[in-house]
């Protein structure tokens, strides 16, 4: 490995720095130094990839830390092949930097690697570029042939469910760009999201549709409900909220929080039958599951509060180009 202390002086220097730290599988036949990754998928499995890309100051704070860039860059791909309830492989990383700096770029690829040794996934590729600080990751994942999971397969009569809680990170944002200081627990659910992975994967079999919470509940559910030519009745009081949250906002302002999105959780339907054994994988993988409302047949979602009464959001969810 080299000596972590060296000065970069070039992109085939940041290349070699990045290639010294990553580790391997047995599916890798070759990885980072060539044109391009040869990989072995599994047999009988298919192959599920996402992409996202990260840009400083539109989806990350400015002084946000290089580790948690780095995390986060992982993570809100994690998210979607959790989705997908894909077991996560391999993935690559283009990185875009203003200058090369070796002390920002080494705390990066700890989190990112951080987090990469603790799902299992490995990086295989990517790119290096001068320009504006952005990271673009492509992960890939596998899912046994025909048991992915999809947004087009919610049924009317579904029970909807979202994992953990919701809106601590929308928060945590409002707080950043406000410059007022922000509570630990809720600043490192903006910066550290945890990707769902293990329960995605549980969740084959058990869900119908799912989709992770990226931009917002009630706007990811809209997709589902597209592709599923479904409606959804959401029960904004049952939305889950963290203590620490909960003692910052409450009613329609925490309502607004948590349909905001950057929250990396899943939202996913199943049939009312599977409530018991959702209870179960609740307490087996140490996560919490709450049913927040319905898919009925129509369209569209329509957020409901206490008394049943539909409930205009302001906004539904984030949207880069609005």
């Amino acid at each position: 490995m080299k000596d972590r202390k060296q000065v970069l002086r070039g992109e085939f220097d940041l290349i070699s720095r990045i290639a010294a730290r990553v580790s391997s599988r047995t599916d890798v036949v070759l990885g980072i130094g060539d044109d391009g990754a040869i990989l072995r998928p599994p047999a009988g499995h298919e192959l599920v990839i996402v992409t996202d890309t990260l840009n400083s100051g539109v989806h990350f704070p400015e002084s946000t830390t290089a580790f948690d860039v780095g995390w986060k860059a992982l993570a809100v791909n994690l998210s979607d092949l959790a989705a997908m309830g894909a077991t996560p492989a391999w993935c690559t990383l283009a990185l875009s930097l203003p200058v090369p700096n070796d002390v920002w770029l080494d705390a990066c690829i700890d989190g990112f690697l951080a987090l990469a040794e603790q799902q299992g996934i490995v990086l295989v590729g990517g790119d290096t570029t001068r320009g504006p600080l952005s990271l673009t990751v492509t992960a890939c994942g596998f899912v046994a042939a025909g048991t992915a999971l999809r947004r087009d397969a919610a049924k009317a009569g579904d029970d909807i469910w979202v994992s953990g809680t919701l809106g601590d990170a929308a928060f945590a944002l409002h707080e950043v760009l406000q410059g007022t200081p922000c509570a630990d627990e809720l600043r490192s659910r903006l910066d550290r999201p945890t990707p769902r992975c293990m329960l995605g994967q549980s969740l084959v079999g058990v869900a119908h549709a799912c989709i992770d919470v990226s931009d917002g509940v009630v706007q990811d559910l809209g997709h589902v409900c597209a592709s599923s030519g479904v409606g959804a009745e959401v029960w904004l009081d049952a939305l889950p909220a963290s203590g620490a949250l909960a003692a910052q906002a409450e009613g329609m302002e925490r309502w607004r929080l948590q349909s905001s999105g950057d929250d990396y959780e899943l939202c996913f339907t199943a049939d009312p039958s599977r409530r018991n054994a959702l209870a179960t994988l609740s307490d087996s993988l140490g996560i919490r599951l709450t049913r927040v409302g319905r898919i009925v047949a129509g369209d569209g979602v329509h957020a409901l509060d206490g008394a049943g009464n539909e409930f205009r959001l302001q906004s539904s969810g984030y949207d880069h180009f609005a």
